[in-house]
């Protein structure tokens, strides 16, 4: 039976280059899939777009083309990502200028677009799910609304001839299902074999996650060369069952164990994982030990797709202002203790415009809390925190500076403040009718 080789390039934005090029250059693949688009990842995109009109995609996009481009061309692996975010057209003639100075002509890199659909959001009728308002009453707050589109637009450019295709919010899983309707041609209405393929993209699109990087507890579950891990690649067939596994020698582990916490990742319902493509069902999954670091994957199944595509939607929402001090040396837990009261005070007296205050003793109860700190051995040094929202930039720099006045007018021995003030990007989503969102397929060569 014929097997295609999908490989995992990134699993988020800032992800490790180098084992996408040990992808490229050892991993036998026919596809390397980089996903790169978290929820806020593209509002932010389109914040920079805002003030850059040739700017809004990922930032390490060149740098990634660089380095894969060579080994891709030469093996003949064509590259899927969603590093485009709100600028995939700019994303593509980047990419096509990498492909320029490396010398590799004839390159061809396709452009999806389409996605972006706020000016059909600005026109009403999109209920917010968390704060149940019409995105349009949002007015000029309204920062982005991007469609989550499926495998189709991917899919046309791959028969287009494509090297690179690269799109703005496409679902996750859909960037590792698109290579596999294209190659095994997988009818439109095989649910089964589409909630399998579904269920691959969905092990392999956070990378490193699979193979062992965010699964290491020392002592509980000790991973070996997390410092040169290796991203995944699983041989797909065109049943749909899969076998995960990774570049022989890298670092990292694939395992039953490892393969179970990704396949719950992020789960709601495991019965009905919603996406553009299929409403896929995990509950039937088995995983099943076929090598060192090799695991099969069957099981996997689904049923129509949904009549609505998910729309993320960013907004401007305030401002959050934090403040940082340390205390060091006997008696350090109560004078940061005192300086959290010292703070909160402030607040009162100033009558100062701010919400959601939250203070905290890093390294104490920052994480967990007062109650499961206590009855644990005070550490040597903290750290305070103080953070809060304001609606004005004025209100959250004064409750910064609060902290910083800790210096002279708090606890002794304070060390170490810092103070900053962002902007808050709030994301909420909406729903859209598929047939109001049309995607588009450019495809240029270099």
């Amino acid at each position: 039976m014929r097997v295609i080789r999908l490989g995992a390039g990134a699993g988020y934005a800032g992800d490790r280059i180098d084992p996408a090029v040990e992808l490229a250059e050892r991993g036998d693949l026919d596809y390397l899939v980089f996903e790169c688009l978290a929820e806020r990842t593209i509002g932010l995109a389109q914040q920079a777009r805002a003030l850059d009109p040739a700017a809004g995609f990922d930032p390490l996009l060149e740098a990634r083309m660089r380095a894969v481009l060579p080994a891709c061309r030469a093996r003949a692996i064509r590259i899927i990502t969603n590093m485009g975010a709100a600028n995939p057209t700019g994303a593509a003639i980047a990419a096509r200028r990498v492909a320029r100075d490396l010398g590799l002509s004839g390159l061809r890199v396709a452009a999806v677009t389409g996605d972006d659909v706020a000016a059909e959001v600005r026109r009403g009728g999109y209920l917010l799910d968390e704060i149940g308002e019409d995105a349009a009453a949002l007015g000029d707050r309204l920062v982005s609304a991007n469609a989550y589109v499926g495998l189709e637009p991917i899919v046309e450019a791959l028969e287009l001839g494509a090297d690179v295709v690269i799109t703005g919010r496409a679902a996750d899983p859909s960037l590792f299902l698109a290579p596999l309707v294209h190659e095994f041609g997988w009818a439109p209405d095989d649910w089964v074999r589409r909630g399998a393929g579904t269920v691959v993209g969905h092990l392999l699109e956070c990378a490193g996650q699979v193979t062992g990087g965010y699964f290491a507890d020392p002592g509980m579950k000790d991973v070996a060369g997390l410092a040169r891990l290796g991203f995944p690649l699983a041989e797909v067939r065109d049943d749909g069952t899969a076998v995960v596994t990774k570049v022989p020698g890298s670092g990292g582990c694939v395992t039953r164990a490892t393969c179970k916490e990704q396949l719950l990742y992020e789960i709601g319902d495991p019965a009905a994982y919603v996406t553009p493509d299929v409403v896929a069902d995990f509950t039937q999954v088995r995983l099943d030990d076929d090598g060192p670091d090799r695991v099969r994957v069957s099981g996997g199944t689904g049923r129509v797709r949904p009549a609505t595509l998910k729309v993320s939607v960013g907004y401007r929402d305030g401002f959050v202002a934090e403040g940082q001090i340390s205390y060091a040396g006997t008696g350090a837990v109560a004078r940061g203790r005192l300086a959290l009261e010292i703070v909160h005070e402030r607040i009162r007296l100033t009558k100062l415009a701010v919400s959601d205050v939250r203070g905290e003793l890093i390294g104490v109860d920052a994480m967990h809390g007062v109650a499961m700190a206590a009855g644990h051995p005070d550490p040597y040094e903290v750290r305070v925190r103080v953070a809060g929202r304001a609606t004005s930039l004025q209100a959250a720099m004064a409750l910064a500076n609060e902290v910083e006045a800790l210096y002279t007018n708090g606890p002794a021995g304070g060390a170490g403040a810092t103070r900053s003030v962002r902007g808050v990007l709030a994301i909420d989503s909406t729903f859209m009718r598929r047939e109001r969102v049309t995607c588009r397929v450019a495809v240029e060569e270099a």
